[in-house]
């Protein structure tokens, strides 16, 4: 996570009486991780956030699975996701598994009566197409192309999308998001190797508090079901918090690319990790400067994990036809690589422009419904001579 912060106003010493101007008490509500043993942050609100009016019942939202088990090379067309209206009906899962749910999501508005708290999983919304701004309790923070959006369990969240041409690819984790160890400093600060540092890191900054009553939907999903809870206060009634425990940006564009002599390997474009997969972040840069490098990838077998690769926009030197938006699939035990010609074709080449999203899982996926349908059935021939 990153580093300590704070918005608004909050006491001298936690745990002690916080007084509002006009009389009374504000709210004091700890938000823990690992019960109380890991990153916190102390919230303060302007009423007791447990006021709860009625709960409606339950609806599902839950992967459709097609194919159990997949031990094939498959391609995706992501944009082939038709847009919806509603943001969470537009969120459609595509590659999953009992660590990771990845879906993509073309959401035409944003959600200006709703709420949303995922209490499954942590998130990371990548914006693809689109701006606009995450609302939480912690503050706002502005979005636009490029921008990883890290969400913790639990944060009660709006996105205000400023047009209704959106793409998100959303990965649903249930193991914290962390930035590599082999990043970080034994205190937790982004050392000089790191493809990013602190600066780069955008935190929660306007801090709009709601000191409202009325009836507030949050849609709280828990074990693929969603539940609509309707809280007489304001979601956002916080006058002050801080702590290490909250919402931040990063921007793939802010990703500064690791180069050498020759092809360096994935782990060299990675932004976050979990016990169960990794994120990486293929960006433009100078291709491998040995007089008798090859710039593309050479062949390799996924012995512990299966390859997910979002193409967001450019060119890529192993790989013919690719679109934005395009997921390739590679997963474990099946040698992939360059297409025919690639290799010759990118010999003397000195950069490239390539943006991509790199997902490592080290469980096989499985397909859902809608992936099948968005599915170049036959991109496990892409390999043959033309």
């Amino acid at each position: 996570m990153p580093h300590y912060h704070t918005l608004g106003i909050i006491p001298h010493k936690r745990h002690t009486q916080f007084k509002k101007p006009g009389g009374g008490l504000y709210s004091e509500e700890l938000v823990s991780t690992e019960g109380f043993s890991d990153d916190y942050s102390l919230v303060y609100h302007s009423h007791p956030p447990t006021k709860v009016l009625k709960i409606d019942e339950p609806f599902k939202m839950a992967p459709n699975i097609g194919v159990e088990h997949n031990m094939q090379h498959r391609c995706f067309l992501g944009f082939n996701i038709k847009p919806e209206t509603d943001y969470l009906k537009s969120r459609k899962y595509v590659l999953v598994n009992k660590d990771i749910y990845i879906s993509l999501a073309a959401p035409h508005e944003s959600m200006t009566t709703w709420f949303f708290k995922n209490s499954d999983a942590h998130e990371l919304i990548f914006i693809h197409k689109g701006e606009g701004t995450l609302k939480t309790m912690y503050g706002n923070i502005g979005f636009s192309f490029g921008d990883h959006l890290i969400i913790p369990r639990g944060i009660t969240y709006q996105i205000e999308f400023k047009g209704s041409d959106n793409r998100l690819l959303i990965i649903e984790s249930f193991s914290p998001l962390r930035f590599p160890k082999r990043y970080l400093s034994r205190s937790g600060q982004l050392l000089e190797h790191a493809p990013f540092c602190e600066r780069d890191i955008r935190k929660p900054e306007v801090l709009e508090t709601h000191d409202q009553k009325g009836d507030f939907l949050v849609n709280i999903k828990r074990d693929d079901l969603v539940f609509p809870y309707h809280y007489q206060t304001h979601p956002f009634d916080v006058v002050g918090w801080d702590g290490y425990h909250f919402p931040f940006a990063l921007s793939i564009l802010d990703f500064e690319p690791i180069t050498g002599r020759i092809h360096q390997p994935p782990p060299v474009h990675q932004t976050f990790e979990t016990p169960a997969f990794v994120v990486c972040a293929f960006v433009p840069r100078l291709y491998d400067y040995h007089p008798e490098s090859i710039p593309t990838p050479y062949n390799h077998s996924n012995v512990d994990s299966d390859e997910v690769l979002y193409y967001v926009e450019g060119e890529f030197m192993s790989r013919k036809h690719v679109e934005q938006g395009m997921i390739t699939l590679h997963p474990t035990g099946i040698v992939h690589g360059p297409h025919p010609g690639a290799v010759e074709k990118s010999i003397g080449k000195k950069e490239t422009q390539e943006l991509a999203v790199m997902i490592d899982t080290f469980k096989p996926l499985k397909l859902t419904g809608e992936a099948l349908q968005i599915e170049d059935k036959t991109y496990y021939l892409s390999w043959l001579e033309d």
